[in-house]
C-alpha cells in the first residue's frame, strides 16, 4: 500500500462543517458513514481527476454522480458558463438559451415532443407525478422496490405486506396519508404488476420505473420486462413514466428509451443536461404536455427553471455528446475497462463482478450471474466494498462512498488512465480476498 494519504485538512473542514450542517454534510451519502472515515473535501477537478483539500489526486469515477460525462472542467462547458455569467446569472424571465437547448434535445430525441426545464431530478419526478395524476384524474402511483426517484414525499415509501398493498412511509415527515397513494411492488415480478392492476385499475395513474435501476446497485432489467410494463399500462389506460435522471443522455443521447426502443408516456431527466449545473427536465408528447400550466390546469413553476447559465452549459455539453461516435467510443472504453477487471476476478476465482451498461458500472461482491432485484444484493457484501473503498482511496481512485452506488466513466478518461485504474482495482481485490482468506483460516 502507498504511504497513507494526508487527511488533516479534510478532517478539519469536516469538524467545522458539523457545526453548520446536519451530519456535517448537505446530502447524506457524502458523510462516508457506509465506508467509514472522514469525507474528502474536494478543491478542484480537471478531466477525469479530482484533488482534495490535502492535495491528494484521484482518478474520479463518481463524476458528480454521473452528469460530468465530458469530465471535470471541460473547456467548452466552462467557456459557455463564463459567457452566460457575463450577461447575468438569472432573470426569472424567458431567454433564447431555453429555446436553443430545447431544440437541441427535441430534434435528437424521438421519445418526447415537448419539454419543461426544472432545477433538479427530484423536481422533475415530482412534476411528472403531478402531471400523470392531473392528466388521468387518478391518484395512485406504482413504484418498484429498489428504484429511487429522489426525495419526493410520495416516493419515500417502503412496501407493505403482500403483492398488492400500499406503501408505508420510510422517512420521518412523510405522512401516511401521502404514502397511501403510492404502491410499491417488487422489481422483475410480472405477477405482482398484474395483481395490482387487476385490483386497482381505476385508481392507478402511472407506473414509474428507472428503466436502468442505478440507485441501489445496477439491477438491470430484461428488455422483455420493460416491454411488458409498456404493454400492460397501455392496455389499462395507465401512464408509464421512465425516470431517466441517471440513464438519460448517459447510455445514449435518447437514454434508456432509445437503448431499448420503448416509448414511455413521460420521461424525467437530470443534471447531465446542464453540464453539471443544477438542472432537470421532464417531457412527453404534445397532448400530455398541454396539461401543464399555463396551457393546462396542472400547475408547476420555478424561478430558476431554464436558468440561462445552466442552459448555456447544457448546450455546450450536449453538442459534444452529439459528435460522431461519441457514445460508441465512450461505451467501448467502458467495456474494455470492465472486461479487464472481470477477467482478472474470474481467473482468481474471486466472488466479484462488475455489472455495466453504456458508461455506467457497478462493483458487486457476488457470484450471481444476474442481479435483478434489491433482494439479490447481500448486505454482508458491503463490508468488502468498505475495505475496497478505503484501499482505493489510498491508491488514488475515487468511487462514490457507498457500495450501492454506481460508477461512471467520462470522455475524459483515457484508455491509459483506465488501464492504470484497472490495475489498482485488481490489486485491491487481491488484498481484500487475501485478507478474507486469512481471517477465515
Amino acid at each position: 500500500m502507498n504511504v497513507q494519504m494526508k487527511r488533516e485538512k479534510s478532517e478539519s473542514l469536516f469538524e467545522t462543517a458539523k457545526q453548520y450542517f446536519p451530519g456535517g454534510v448537505n446530502s447524506p451519502v457524502r458523510a462516508f458513514r457506509s465506508v467509514g472515515g472522514t469525507p474528502l473535501f474536494i478543491e478542484k477537478g480537471d478531466g477525469c481527476h479530482i484533488w482534495d483539500a490535502d492535495g491528494n489526486q484521484f482518478i474520479d469515477f463518481c463524476c458528480s454522480w454521473g452528469p460530468l460525462i465530458n469530465g471535470h472542467n471541460n473547456k467548452e462547458v466552462r467557456q459557455a458558463i463564463i459567457e452566460a455569467v457575463e450577461l447575468g446569472t438569472t432573470f426569472g424571465a424567458p431567454t433564447r438559451k431555453e429555446n436553443e437547448l430545447a431544440e437541441l434535445i427535441l430534434k435528437n430525441n424521438r421519445f418526447i415532443e415537448k419539454i419543461r426545464f426544472v432545477s433538479s431530478g427530484t423536481e422533475a419526478v415530482m412534476s411528472a407525478l403531478r402531471l400523470a395524476r392531473g392528466y388521468t384524474g387518478k391518484s395512485v402511483i406504482v413504484k418498484f422496490d429498489g428504484c429511487y426517484h429522489g426525495h419526493v414525499d410520495s416516493l419515500l415509501v417502503n412496501a407493505g405486506s403482500g403483492l398488492s398493498t400500499f406503501g408505508i412511509s420510510s422517512s420521518a415527515g412523510v405522512t401516511e396519508s401521502v404514502a397511501k397513494d403510492t404502491m410499491v411492488l417488487p422489481l422483475n415480478d410480472r405477477r405482482a404488476v398484474e395483481i395490482a392492476i387487476s385490483d386497482y385499475r381505476e385508481d392507478i395513474a402511472a407506473i414509474i420505473i428507472e428503466p436502468i435501476p442505478a440507485n441501489n446497485g445496477l439491477i438491470l432489467q430484461d428488455k422483455e420486462y420493460l416491454e411488458f410494463l409498456r404493454d400492460i399500462t397501455k392496455k389499462n389506460n395507465i401512464l408509464l413514466i421512465f425516470d431517466e435522471v441517471i440513464s438519460g443522455f448517459r447510455v445514449g443521447f435518447e437514454g434508456a428509451a432509445g437503448y431499448y426502443g420503448i416509448q414511455p408516456d413521460i420521461i424525467t431527466y437530470g443534471k447531465i443536461i446542464g453540464g453539471g449545473m443544477p438542472v432537470g427536465a421532464y417531457g412527453a408528447n404534445k397532448e400530455i404536455m398541454s396539461h401543464i400550466s399555463p396551457d393546462g390546469n396542472v400547475y408547476q413553476a420555478g424561478t430558476l427553471s431554464g436558468n440561462p447559465v445552466a442552459m448555456n452549459a447544457g448546450i455546450a455539453q450536449l453538442k459534444i455528446c452529439l459528435q460522431k461516435d461519441f457514445y460508441s467510443n465512450l461505451n467501448n472504453k467502458t467495456e474494455k475497462f470492465v472486461k479487464t477487471i472481470n477477467d482478472f476476478a474470474n481467473e482468481k476465482n474471486y466472488m466479484f463482478k462488475i455489472f455495466s451498461i453504456g458508461s455506467i458500472f457497478w462493483f458487486a461482491f457476488t457470484d450471481k450471474e444476474y442481479v435483478r432485484t434489491s433482494s439479490d444484493i447481500e448486505s454482508e457484501s458491503m463490508k468488502y466494498f468498505r475495505d475496497m473503498h478505503k484501499d482505493l482511496l489510498e491508491s488514488g481512485v475515487y468511487l462514490g462512498p457507498s457500495g450501492y452506488e454506481v460508477g461512471f466513466i467520462s470522455a475524459a478518461h483515457t484508455e491509459e488512465i483506465l488501464d492504470n485504474a484497472a490495475k489498482k482495482i485488481c490489486n485491491s481485490l487481491t488484498k481484500i480476498f487475501s485478507a478474507s482468506t486469512e481471517r477465515v483460516s
